[in-house]
């Protein structure tokens, strides 16, 4: 179970995570199903760390890798893919329906009022920014994750807190 989950959060790690994204290009490749990719990072989470410790920093990431368990229902696979930041693989999604899981994930986590379990200290509400792509008919897995990757860099530029698509494809906001 440790060589695929990620001991902080209880998701898939990265190296579970890019196995599977792998493979679930394949899949969608094959059965001409669309696949949808959400890269999202918390918000100022250096601030958070250096304003409230490490120990803080770490139920903060838990708190976020719930939300996205929550949101990852099966087939969908949620993981943390480095520090802050984590992934969402939504195999047969397209990205209208993979912005609305993205919209939904930012809403649930700014919906709550965090605080210092040991002090009651108020920390306040967390949020996160959020890029999603579509799969393209013949691309490569890490073509797939750059552009999601480039869409939360935008969503993140945009002023944070929302969620960017990389295609105009998208819904409208």
């Amino acid at each position: 179970l440790e060589a695929v989950t990620d001991g902080l959060t209880g998701l898939a790690n990265r190296r579970h995570f890019d196995r599977l994204l792998s493979r679930q290009v394949k899949e969608a490749e094959e059965r001409s199903a669309p696949l949808c990719l959400i890269m999202c990072d918390i918000d100022h989470f250096k601030r958070i760390n250096d304003s409230w410790g490490h120990p803080v920093g770490d139920q903060v990431i838990r708190y976020v890798a719930s939300a996205i368990q929550a949101a990852a229902q099966k087939p969908a696979c949620g993981a943390r893919y480095g520090g802050e930041e984590f992934a969402l693989l939504l195999p047969r999604t397209d990205i209208d329906a993979g912005k609305a899981i993205a919209d939904e994930l930012l809403r649930r986590v700014r919906a709550r009022t965090l605080s210092r379990k040991s002090s009651g200290e108020l920390i306040g509400h967390i949020t996160i920014s959020a890029g999603v792509a579509l799969l393209r008919p013949g691309e490569r897995a890490e073509a797939l994750l750059r552009r999601a990757d480039a869409a939360l860099y935008e969503a993140k530029r945009a002023g944070r807190d929302r969620v960017i698509c990389e295609s105009e494809s998208c819904a409208a906001a």
